[in-house]
């Protein structure tokens, strides 16, 4: 069956490949019709997941992807357009361009925390590169995924895109065949399976990954400000986003008045002081028992070794509910500080030096994203120059991924490739090279054997004039 979808789907994009831009713009308006006129059971979908707040998946689900498809449609026929490149002296008469070619036929495998949005989103960027897809989601969100699966077999043909449901052994037959790119949004020990596969294909992958993103908070931030913003940041979707804080640096000499803040947002934001948070609406739950019970494990393994709650610490596992939580003292050994969290869990560490904490950030895997709170510009040129990370945010936290124009992914251990608006086009793309000869060719004859003496003195002057 699989194979037979990949094969009808090879076939296909032989022809996908020559449509015009305008076929590419009415696949890109069924695709945001999608979107539009269903917002109702996608909510519906992702409440019943992990009783996602119904804002949440409106602002970071659906939004989220009628924007990147608008921002497509826009910008495409600029996208399409083979781009002129200048011509070195030597090769004088001669014209080159780049063309971007669609790849073919693409695999896209989409995590369950954003189910929607990562499965949409890099769908965008393939779609408007003129390639067939096979959508592989994850088994965990199985409403959202379920949903999706209906919805692209009601607007597009099977051999356009083909929605293929399943758990772990469905991903390992579809990497078993030559696709002509894979786009990965999840684990990196996942990861690290998926670049494997493609290795013997030699197909080349985009890797979206995690990591363990850093915060630093130094003593210049406007602190209401950071602990609002950490605080919307940590909470949302109960933690579960690739680009969560995940730890955080605060200066030794405002820890105290920070942690206090922060509980404050915290309190303010889920309403905390006027009912149970586990009835609260704004408020999402973990995806699964086994997600859940892995957080608790990991908080109690810390805290069994010296760690603090000095907040929260609420859970229940049927429930599949944690509540925000920050942990102070945490031994540099706990598991908490080595996997990537992906939960409502945030460890606090006090910092004396700035170099401290550089120090403590190079010395780990890169990660996606790093977050700095300062007004000091001395401070945050030091960060960023001496730090490497996919992407970076200064006084804020997260909304770098709602900037169209900026590339997202991550580096080293948290991903490779880039997605979003041109840079999703050109990673679902191949930009040829293309060079015209023109009349002036002949020209070219200097370069041929036999290599008389005029030609040496010719090439060593075009080296000496560096031409």
């Amino acid at each position: 069956m699989l194979e037979q979808i990949y094969l009808h789907q090879r076939q296909y994009s032989l022809q996908l490949r020559k449509e015009p831009y305008e076929t590419r713009r009415e696949h890109l308006l069924t695709l945001q019709k999608l979107v539009e006129n269903h917002q109702t059971e996608i909510c519906r979908a992702l409440e019943l997941d992990f009783q996602k707040p119904q804002f949440e998946t409106l602002m970071t689900e659906i939004y989220s992807v009628v924007h990147e498809i608008k921002f497509a449609l826009k910008h495409l026929r600029t996208w399409m357009k083979p781009q002129r490149v200048s011509t070195p002296l030597m090769m004088l008469g001669t014209k080159s361009e780049i063309a971007y070619e669609p790849r073919g036929v693409c695999l896209l495998i989409s995590p369950w925390n954003y189910p929607f949005y990562l499965t949409m989103a890099p769908l965008v960027s393939a779609v408007a590169a003129g390639n067939c897809v096979i959508i592989k989601p994850s088994e965990y969100s199985r409403h959202t995924s379920s949903l999706m699966g209906q919805l692209i077999e009601k607007y597009f043909s099977p051999e356009h895109i083909h929605f293929v449901q399943g758990g772990p052994e469905t991903t390992q037959a579809l990497l078993q065949f030559p696709f002509d790119h894979i786009f990965y949004t999840g684990s990196s020990r996942v990861g690290r399976l998926i670049m494997e596969a493609a290795a013997k294909h030699l197909t080349p992958v985009t890797l979206e990954l995690g990591g363990k993103s850093p915060t630093i908070v130094d003593k210049s931030a406007d602190l209401e400000v950071a602990a609002e913003k950490l605080a919307w940041a940590k909470c949302l979707n109960a933690g579960q986003t690739c680009v969560a804080p995940d730890y955080l640096f605060v200066h030794q000499d405002i820890q105290a008045k920070f942690s206090n803040l922060l509980q404050e947002k915290i309190k303010a934001a889920l309403h905390l002081n006027s009912g149970e948070l586990q009835s609260s609406p704004d408020y999402a739950r973990m995806i699964s028992r086994h997600h859940t019970d892995r957080l608790i494990g990991l908080v109690k393994e810390a805290v069994d070794a010296g760690a603090q709650i000095i907040f929260g610490g609420d859970s229940d596992s049927e429930k599949h509910f944690i509540g925000p939580t920050l942990i102070t003292k945490i031994p540099p050994q706990a598991n908490l500080m080595k996997e990537e969290i992906f939960g409502p869990i945030l460890p606090i560490i006090p910092y004396k030096e700035l170099s401290e904490v550089i120090h403590f950030i190079n010395d780990r895997p890169k990660p996606l994203v790093l977050y700095m709170y300062s007004n000091s510009k001395l401070d945050i040129d030091q960060v960023l120059r001496e730090t490497s990370s996919g992407g970076a945010v200064i006084n804020d936290s997260i909304i770098h991924l709602a900037n169209t124009h900026l590339p997202f992914g991550g580096v080293g251990e948290s991903g490779m490739g880039r997605s979003h608006g041109i840079h999703g086009f050109r990673t679902f793309s191949n930009d040829k090279s293309i060079l015209r000869q023109g009349a002036l060719g002949r020209f070219m004859r200097i370069t041929y054997p036999p290599y008389t003496p005029f030609k040496m003195k010719f090439i060593k002057k075009l080296i000496r004039w560096r031409i």
